[in-house]
């Protein structure tokens, strides 16, 4: 359980040049979650978005879990990783040892080891989570932990930029649809 960077400029740089570059918000979370499971390292990634209507987290995308591990049940935010309701950045080094699991019986058949998970944030609103899943134990480095925060920033912003996106591809359309009644 030491402390190592799986994290580095360069990888970051990857992974925001990732994100830039998708033409939707699919084809971002599931090109990140592939590339922050392979690059780390690690056991799997995910993307939810919070669904404030039923008060849970919603998967966007997943890579390197189980289709059993994915659809165990929904992703309540209350009992979903406790600390905070998930408003909050929430460590677990060794999910065998810690009381903070919705599904801790689902995690120990995965091997999910160490958990993540980190509140992507929006104008100071949760928007939705990023976890990153690990097969071992695992202290997480502080420079790992800085890099996983920038990153669930940047998601967010995407996340605004494809909410944009799709508003103003909406208006677009009924002006499109209406256009021609002007004529």
């Amino acid at each position: 359980m030491t402390q190592e960077n799986k994290i580095s400029l360069d990888l970051f740089q990857l992974f925001v040049q990732t994100i830039s570059s998708a033409n939707h918000l699919d084809e971002m979370a599931d090109r990140l979650t592939q590339l922050l499971t392979g690059s780390m390292g690690i056991k799997g990634a995910s993307i939810f978005i919070l669904n404030p209507d039923l008060e849970a987290l919603e998967l966007v995308s997943s890579a390197g879990l189980s289709l059993d591990y994915i659809n165990k049940g929904p992703i309540l935010v209350d009992k979903s990783i406790k600390i905070g309701s998930n408003r909050e950045p929430v460590i677990i080094p060794d999910t065998a040892t810690s009381d903070l699991l919705q599904y801790p019986d689902k995690a120990q058949q995965e091997g999910v080891r160490a958990i993540v998970s980190y509140p992507i944030v929006v104008r100071e609103k949760i928007i939705g989570s990023l976890r990153l899943y690990h097969s071992e134990q695992w202290e997480v480095s502080p420079n790992d932990i800085r890099f996983v925060e920038a990153l669930s920033q940047t998601i967010g912003l995407a996340l605004l930029c494809y909410r944009l996106a799709s508003a103003v591809g909406n208006v677009k359309d009924t002006v499109n649809d209406i256009h021609p009644i002007w004529l």
